[in-house]
């Protein structure tokens, strides 16, 4: 079925949800803390992962926005909380669905199934995206990028960012898109975050923000790609 990595620092509710998924047919790998799971998402991508936000380390609305950073994977929040602004909050964070406990095995299962056959489906529909502009070649489906012939070493957030700016060509992207849109994260208080990675993939792509060739600064609006005069 599927490789789900559940988030869950109760061992009771841990074990009654593991032995029902395993019961189920899926492949579960069960962690109780905030920084375990982001070191299992980074050793070994999971199909899904189910998190709690009552996590002894680190509040699991934290671990989603960290989770987001290094992954796309589904992730189902399952938790206590049931007021709305929560609900909303953390799907617009970058949850894919949304469960309050209690809930039965036969639900949580049938919510896995219905998120990775939606995510399926996205993934069948859309085809694997080359972009190249000037010299710049993205390839989305080979998660690779050549400035040239010179392949260029970037971490999995410079290409995502890359990515991004490289398939609206020319568009002006603002800040807060990016956030919203690369990093599945609210866009209060981050501007430093997109500055520290636009400086090393400007570094990457040979050029600086005081002279730049290929990312552009709109000031006051946001960035765009462009090729080169």
């Amino acid at each position: 079925m599927a490789t789900v990595l559940l988030v869950e620092d109760d061992h009771v509710v841990r074990g009654a949800m593991l032995r029902s998924l395993t019961d189920r047919g899926h492949a579960v790998h069960a962690v109780g803390t905030a920084l375990d799971a982001l070191r299992r998402v980074a050793a070994e991508t999971p199909d899904l992962v189910v998190l709690d936000l009552g996590l002894p380390d680190l509040d699991g609305s934290d671990a989603l926005r960290m989770l987001r950073g290094i992954t796309d994977v589904p992730i189902i929040i399952a938790t206590a909380r049931d007021d709305e602004q929560t609900v909303v909050r953390l799907l617009r964070a970058g949850a894919d669905d949304y469960m309050v406990k209690p809930f039965t095995g036969a639900h949580l299962d049938a919510r896995i199934a219905t998120v990775l056959r939606r995510v399926g489906r996205a993934s069948r529909t859309a085809q694997p995206a080359v972009h190249e502009v000037g010299e710049l070649r993205v390839d989305v489906g080979e998660r690779s990028a050549s400035l040239g012939d010179q392949v260029l070493a970037l971490t999995r957030k410079e290409f995502d960012l890359l990515a991004y700016l490289a398939a609206r060509p020319g568009r002006v992207v603002s800040r807060r898109e990016l956030l919203e849109e690369v990093w599945r994260q609210p866009s209060v208080g981050e501007d430093q975050t997109i500055d520290v990675h636009l400086y090393w993939l400007r570094r990457k792509l040979g050029e600086s923000a005081a002279k730049p060739r290929y990312l552009r600064t709109v000031r006051g609006v946001g960035f765009r790609l462009v090729a080169p005069d």
